[in-house]
C-alpha cells in the first residue's frame, strides 16, 4: 500500500545559488552555493529517494515504473504514458541567473527526446529591491534578438518585475526570463532539465570557464510576443482565458506578466491552472480534511511557512518550511494539521488536471 512519501535532501550547486536551502532543512550552512533543492523528481540524472516508511531507499522513477496508476492516478498514466510528468524546487538565487528560455513539447521532444518546460514561481522571500524578469517589454523580431544577444543589450527590452513575498508569475514554455538575485521561491515544472541559456552577464562557471550559451537554439524556442492583457481565472471555474499579443512598436504593461489572486484562510486557491498542473494555495490555522480520490493524480504538498502533520494510510509525516510530500493517486484522504506558534502555515499544493485538458 503507498503512503505519504518524503525524500532525501537532493541540493544542486550552482553559480548563482546562495546559502538559505540548507539551514531552511535543519542543516549547517557552508561554503557551497546550493541553487536548487530539487524536492520532487524523477528526472533520471537526478532522482528523488524515499526517506519514509516500508519504501525508504527507493527513487521515485522506480517507484513509478512498479506502481504506475497507483502513484500517478489512471488518467495521468495514460495521459504520459506512465512517465512521471513534474519536478518541484526551492530556488534561493543569490546572485542573478542566466537570461534563458525553455522549450515546449514539441520542440523538446524533436531535439532533446523529453519533455518541454512550463512552469511557474511563488516567491517565498525577497530582499529590498529584488526583481526578476518574465517577457518581453515590447515586441522583438528575430533580428533584434539576435543583435542585442551579441551586444548584450538583451535586457534592456525584458521586462522586469520588482517582488516581494506572496507573487507569482507563469512561466509557459517559449518564455524568456530569469530570477534575480535576492529571491528565494518554490518553482513547480514538467518534469525537464532542458534549459537554454541565452546571456550569462560574461561570468564564469563554478569550473571557471566561461558557460555554455545556447542563443542559436533559443532562436526557435522564444515566444516574441508580448500579451496585451494578463490571462483570468474565471471564478468558479477552472478555465484560463489566454490574453491577445501587442502589436509591432507598442510597449507593454509589464504588469501582465503577474499573477493576480486572491487569500482565502482555510480554503484551497487557484493561483495556475494549465494543461500541465494546477496549483494552489492553501494558507491554514486549524486542521482539514481533503478528499483527494475525485483528483485521479498524485498531489505535492509544499511547505512554504509554518509546520504541519498530514495523515494517511497509517502514516503521519511531518512537513516544515522548505520541505514536501507526495500523496500518490491511490490515497483517497489526507488529514492535515497546522502547527504554527505565529498563526498561518502556508502550503503549495499541485497536481494534475484531469477534467479540463
Amino acid at each position: 500500500m503507498l503512503y505519504p512519501l518524503l525524500f532525501e535532501d537532493n541540493f544542486h550547486t550552482t553559480v548563482w545559488g546562495g546559502h538559505s536551502l540548507k539551514p531552511m532543512k535543519s542543516l549547517p550552512a557552508d561554503d557551497e552555493p546550493v541553487g536548487e533543492s530539487w524536492e520532487v523528481s524523477a528526472v533520471p540524472t537526478s532522482k528523488s529517494i524515499v526517506k519514509n516508511g516500508a519504501l525508504k531507499g527507493r527513487d521515485l522513477l522506480s517507484l513509478t515504473q512498479e506502481y504506475g496508476a497507483q502513484l500517478l492516478g489512471e488518467q495521468v498514466f495514460k495521459r504520459y504514458h506512465g512517465e512521471f510528468p513534474l519536478l518541484v524546487k526551492f530556488i534561493d538565487a543569490k546572485n542573478d541567473l542566466s537570461i534563458q528560455v525553455h522549450p515546449d513539447d514539441q520542440l523538446a521532444r524533436e531535439r532533446h527526446g523529453c519533455f518541454g518546460k512550463t512552469e511557474m514561481w511563488y516567491v517565498m522571500k525577497a530582499d529590498e529591491g529584488a526583481c526578476l524578469y518574465s517577457g518581453f517589454n515590447q515586441p522583438v523580431s528575430h533580428y533584434e534578438y539576435e543583435h542585442r544577444v551579441a551586444d548584450g543589450s538583451i535586457c534592456e527590452v525584458l521586462a522586469k518585475h520588482p517582488v516581494k513575498a506572496g507573487d507569482v508569475f507563469f512561466i509557459p514554455a517559449g518564455r524568456i526570463h530569469a530570477i534575480c538575485g535576492g529571491i528565494l521561491l518554490a518553482e513547480v515544472q514538467q518534469s525537464s532539465d532542458v534549459t537554454y541559456r541565452i546571456f550569462d552577464y560574461n561570468r564564469p562557471g563554478l569550473d571557471g570557464k566561461p558557460r555554455q550559451l545556447h542563443t542559436q537554439q533559443a532562436l526557435d524556442a522564444i515566444d516574441y510576443n508580448v500579451p496585451s492583457q494578463k490571462a483570468t481565472l474565471g471564478k468558479g471555474t477552472l478555465a484560463a482565458v489566454a490574453p491577445q499579443p501587442l502589436l509591432a512598436g507598442q510597449m507593454a504593461d509589464i504588469d501582465v506578466y503577474r499573477t493576480d489572486y486572491t487569500h482565502e484562510l482555510n480554503y484551497p486557491v487557484p493561483l495556475i491552472v494549465n494543461e500541465f498542473f494546477i496549483v494552489k494555495l492553501l494558507e491554514v490555522n486549524r486542521a482539514f480534511h481533503r478528499k483527494l480520490y475525485k483528483y485521479d493524480s498524485f498531489i505535492i504538498y509544499m511547505c512554504l511557512e509554518g509546520t504541519c502533520t498530514i495523515k494517511a494510510e497509517g502514516v503521519t509525516v511531518t512537513l516544515t518550511e522548505g520541505n514536501s510530500c507526495l500523496v500518490p493517486a491511490s490515497v483517497a484522504n489526507i488529514y492535515v494539521e497546522p502547527h504554527n506558534a505565529s498563526g498561518i502555515t502556508r502550503l503549495l499544493e499541485t497536481y494534475i488536471d484531469n477534467k479540463n485538458y
